[in-house]
This record gives structure tokens, sequence and C-alpha cells, in this order.
């Protein structure tokens, strides 16, 4: 940048010279220093924590390898071109990511730095005096004034005045500071005080934000020590709290398998009531329970039930009762009758109204091929014109179990995890349904039918055969979620403290009093009062004159 041609420097020899403006260098410490005070603004917090919200999108868009293994592994097979650039990016691991880690990082920083050099400041502050009382009070917008002599049943004189003044104002919360000013050619001598308060407003928002700090640093490292998993139960059967008895398993990053509480859970029963007398909620269910027992290796325990949106809570896990439906039993033969399988099988509700289930039965051994079956359950069946099936209810009024079988690979030996509730039919040939010319399995409780070619026979097992009609003839399964959250005490704490620090920093107005008194060469005493908000303060022009009317009325100021 050049100087202006019409410039002098002060000398009269010749005309002026443009010269090059120099600037000092920032250097390393320079430059340091400006990316620190860059990084620690508010206007860099707020956008980090924008831009955290929006990074965590794409963990929700796809399977995640924390949570869902087996959906990353078909999203692999479904998107075999996308999946490993996705993969490339570590979007499948996206709360974990390198990149999630830096933003997550960068915003601790940030409020870091935010916060440290306010409450610094604060609590300098704090220390301090209120500010010295200003020369012309008359200037502030919220001002008023009254002379008080003999005749108004006052006695003071200005000290006096200010002395009534800083004990009322310090019995309303205000820190104060006495002020003297000698007199000039244009003022007489005055004595005044200087009365603030609502410090508590800006303690109010170093708490907010400190509080968002522990919530970071709790959920940060308290969540790695945490864990999360999920197992399906049937009626009858026990769970084992250890990391091979769980279906998907969610540990934190510091989680050590050791650490898991030993304990067990089984499901006893259970029951769900459902609408009857309402006809247009029919069939609706108004409630779950799960009746579990749950014991400790030395046999301690209890009985309880579950519900949603109650847990049970035991020993340092929270266990939630997530969904439920129907495991139909199905027990499978060999040709000479030898049991070669028999398992309760949870069958997925595709209709939660009324609980059409769909499932799926692998026999890998015990038979001359391995078998696949895709079955549906109709808790109440309804045949339709076209022949198919559909359920009206979803209590077992009429259940029926149809099965289609197919023979081949199960691909159970190829060491890739495989999903117990789907079966990849493409390679394997249909027994039953379809083209075959052979129908498909249908049976009721109790019931038994013959595998095709020869291959044994499969039954639908009955589980209460004394009962009267379908009762409890087919057992129910349970979906359990089990929480050990390690940041749930710190996490509540943190709330708390974020609402208590806003609630302060918007409802606890910052406010400066000022009343100031001059002797009156006839006697009288004339007293000033003003007020300045820090922001906007409705209430400050009615609060300059209630510590008016009060002062008055302290000094012995006779009122009509």
């Amino acid at each position: 940048m050049s100087r202006p041609s019409d410039y002098t420097d002060g000398h009269d020899d010749g005309p002026a010279v443009e010269q090059p403006l120099s600037q000092p260098k920032l250097g390393i410490v320079g430059w340091l220093r400006w990316i620190w005070r860059q990084l620690t603004s508010m206007r860099t917090a707020l956008l980090l924590l924008l831009l955290l919200a929006i990074a965590a999108i794409p963990g929700s868009l796809v399977p995640q390898r924390s949570s869902d293994p087996n959906g990353v592994t078909q999203y692999f097979t479904e998107h075999p071109d996308l999946a490993p650039a996705l993969d490339k990016i570590q979007m499948f691991d996206v709360f974990t990511s390198a990149w999630f880690s830096a933003i997550y990082i960068l915003l601790f920083t940030s409020l870091i730095g935010c916060v440290i050099p306010r409450v610094k400041h604060h609590l300098g502050a704090l220390r301090a005096k209120p500010p010295r009382t200003p020369a012309r009070l008359s200037r502030l917008g919220d001002f008023s004034e009254a002379t008080y002599s003999a005749d108004d049943g006052v006695e003071a004189d200005a000290a006096g005045a200010v002395s009534s003044a800083r004990d009322l104002l310090k019995k309303s919360g205000y820190r104060v500071a006495l002020y003297e000013t000698p007199a000039t050619r244009t003022a007489p001598a005055s004595i005044s005080v200087s009365a603030e308060r609502g410090y508590l407003r800006e303690t109010g928002n170093l708490i907010f934000h400190s509080a968002l700090l522990l919530i970071l640093l709790v959920v940060g490292i308290g969540g790695g020590f945490s864990y999360s998993g999920q197992r399906v139960v049937v009626e009858g059967q026990t769970f084992v709290n250890v990391l091979g008895d769980y279906d998907s398993f969610s540990p934190g990053r510091f989680f050590d398998p050791a650490e898991l509480a030993p304990y067990s859970l089984t499901l006893d029963t259970f029951n769900v009531d459902y609408e009857t007398e309402n006809i247009n909620a029919y069939g609706q269910a108004i409630d779950f329970e799960a009746n579990v027992t749950a014991r400790t290796p030395s046999g301690d325990g209890k009985d309880t039930a579950i519900k949603v949106n109650d847990p049970l809570r035991f020993e340092g896990s929270d266990v939630y009762l997530l969904g439920n439906g129907y495991a139909p039993t199905v027990t499978v033969k060999d040709p000479e009758g030898n049991v070669v399988f028999t398992d309760s099988i949870p069958f997925l509700p595709q209709d939660s109204s009324t609980l059409t289930s769909v499932g799926v039965v692998k026999v890998p051994d015990g038979l001359k091929k391995q078998l696949g079956m895709v079955g549906f359950f109709y808790p109440t069946a309804y045949p339709l014109e076209t022949g198919a099936y559909t359920s009206t209810y979803p209590g077992l009024e009429y259940p029926l179990l149809t099965l289609n079988v197919y023979s081949g690979d199960l691909g159970l030996d190829g060491g890739i995890p495989k999903s117990v509730y789907a079966l990849e039919v493409d390679g394997m040939t249909p027994l039953t349904g379809g083209d075959t010319g052979v129908d498909s399995i249908e049976l009721m409780p109790g019931q038994s039918a013959d595998l095709p070619n020869g291959l044994g026979t499969i039954e639908f097992v009955n589980e209460n055969p004394k009962a009267k009609a379908f009762e409890g003839s087919v057992h129910r399964f349970a979906s359990f979620d089990i929480h050990d959250d390690k940041t749930q005490l710190g996490v509540a704490i943190g709330a708390g403290l974020v609402l208590l620090g806003l609630l302060t920093s918007l409802f606890v107005p910052r406010r400066r009093v000022w009343v100031k008194a001059t002797d009156n060469e006839d006697g009288s005493v004339r007293i000033e009062y003003a007020g300045l908000a820090r922001g906007e303060d409705p209430g400050l022009s009615d609060a300059v004159e209630a510590v008016a009317y009060r002062h008055g009325t302290a000094l012995g100021v006779e009122r009509e």
C-alpha cells in the first residue's frame, strides 16, 4: 500500500516521495496466538457444534460396525461398489472415525478456551468494587431526582442520605461502594453510592457452558467404559450375562468383557392384554409384561416384571423390554424317528396389530441334506380368496404355521456370520411351494407332517396340550436391551447444571444503580437516582423508582 500523492512528510525541499507502509510480521508465535483466538471464539464453538450434529447424520443412514455388524456385511453384499468407498472414509465407524473425533476434540478445546478466560475475568469482577458514579446521572435513560428539606420531615444531610441509601441497597442484594466528588467551579461537592447486582447472571452463563463441557467429557470418556447388548429370550429359557450369550453386543472402546456382572435372567412368562370391548381398537395391545427371575451366582435374586418404560435394574445393568412375538417350537426327525432338531424359534412380527410373523428354520445336521425352511405364523389364521392366509387377531385363537422347504448348502460352514432370521435361498433347491407342484407344509399346534422326498418328519409342538383351545400352545419371546451406562450420573448432573445455568442467565437481570446526594445552600438535600442495565432490562425503570420511593420513606418523607 502506498501513501497518497499529496502526502507531505513535513519537508519543504521537494515533492513528497511515495513510501510503502511497513507492517510487523506476526511470526510463529503471532500466528499461533491468532489461530488460538479464532478457535476459542464463541462463533467457532457454535460452528463446531453445528458441524458435529451434521457429522453424526451418516451414522443413522448407514449401518455401523459397533451396533449392527450383520447390517454392515449385508450392505457390502448389496452395494459391492459403493461399500468399499464408504469404508475408506470410515462411514461404517462414524462415531469412532478420525474426522468425527477431530471435530469432537476441537469443540471440546474451543469450549475450554471460551470458558476459562471468562471465568478468570468473572472472578476478578466479583472482587472489584462497583464503578465510580458518572458525573452527570441525568444523561442516563432511567433517572429521577428529589429535593428534601426539613419541611418534608428530612433532617439528614447528603452524607446521611447516602448512608441510608447504601444500607437500603445492601439489603436488596447490591454490592455497594461510596464515592466522594469534590466541588468544582461548575458543581458543588457531592457524595454518592454506586451499587450493582446481577453477577449471578454471568455465573449462570458460565455454569451453563461448564456443564456442556462436563457432558462432553462424560460422554467422551465414560461412554468408552459402557456397553449395550440385545438378546431375544423365549419363555422358559435363560439368558446369562456373558459375551457369547448376546445376539448383538456394542462395547465402548475401553470396555473389558471381564467386567460383565455375572447374573442370569430367566423369562418365566410373557403376558399381553388385548382390547376386546372397543370395536375400533379391537385386538390392540393394552399392556405388555415380561415376568422374569434374575439371579446372581450366589443364588440371590428376585422375581419381577419388566414393562415398557419400566426397566429392571439389576447388578448395575438396566434391562429394557423392546419387543415381543411368538416362538413356535419345531421338532424334526429323520426317517428312523430320531430327533435331529428341536427348538423354539422366534418369528418376527410383520404386522403389530395381528402379529403375522416370519421365521426361518435351519436344520444343518442329521438328514441326508441340509434343510432350510421359510415359515409364516398366523396366531388367528383366516384364508383369503387367493389361497393365502392372514391373521385377524394377535391372540392364539386359530394358530397356523406354514413352511416352504429348501435343500442345499445353508452357508454355515464358510465362517461368515449368518442371520438366524434370514435364509439365502439362492443356490438352494425348493422342495415345496412355488413351481414345485408340492403344497407348502401347514401345521397347527400338535400336528406333524412328512418332509418331501422321504427326508423325515416335522412336528409343530403344542406347549400346553391340556389347555382349552389353544391357550399357551405357542411360546412367546421377549426382546431385551441390556445397558450398563457409565455416563448416566454425569450426564444427569450436567443436564441439571445446564438447566440451572440457563434459567439463571435468562431471569437474573444485570443492573447498576446510583444514588447521589448534594447539600444545597438553603439546607435542603438534592438526591439523584439513576440506573443502567447490561442488555435489555424492562424492569430497570420500576427498580429505580422503587429505590427512590423506599429511600424517601427511610429518610422520613411524609407521603399522602
